[in-house]
């Protein structure tokens, strides 16, 4: 399904991230997820983990999914956090921060393993940016 991804903080994830909490199963649980609208979710056939893909296709990340109706059907949303980093454009388009609102990307039902924080800056940036 392709949908446009939104990212952003969540009080969560901020907690987390500002009490050095970047390692632990609570803050993989906030940050590796996908929020996605009812209809898409039910679409989706209720999934519990979703593969998100670059609309190039080259970069994906498996995460959790969250059904919720705070996005709307089309678009899912994800926390600013390495996960969502994987399949970010990281060109600027010259204005020095990447298209953190509305990047074209592809989500599927998976059955593939979430990877930890630790293991996504093993796996993707030192080992090479696919997963």
């Amino acid at each position: 399904m392709e949908v446009l991804l939104l990212t952003g903080s969540t009080i969560e994830e901020g907690r987390l991230a500002k009490g050095g909490d970047k390692f632990t199963d609570e803050y993989t649980l906030e940050c590796a997820s996908c929020w996605i609208s009812p209809v898409d979710f039910e679409s989706l056939c209720s999934p519990s983990k979703v593969k998100v893909t670059s609309e190039n296709g080259k970069y994906s990340i498996v995460v959790y999914t969250k059904c919720t109706d705070a996005v709307q059907p089309g678009q899912v949303f994800m926390p600013r956090a390495i996960w969502s980093n994987v399949v970010i454009d990281p060109d600027t388009l010259s204005t020095g921060s990447p298209l953190y609102k509305g990047a074209p990307v592809t989500i599927e039902p998976t059955e593939e393993e979430v990877l930890s924080a630790e293991e996504v800056v093993l796996k993707v940036y030192i080992g090479g940016r696919g997963v």
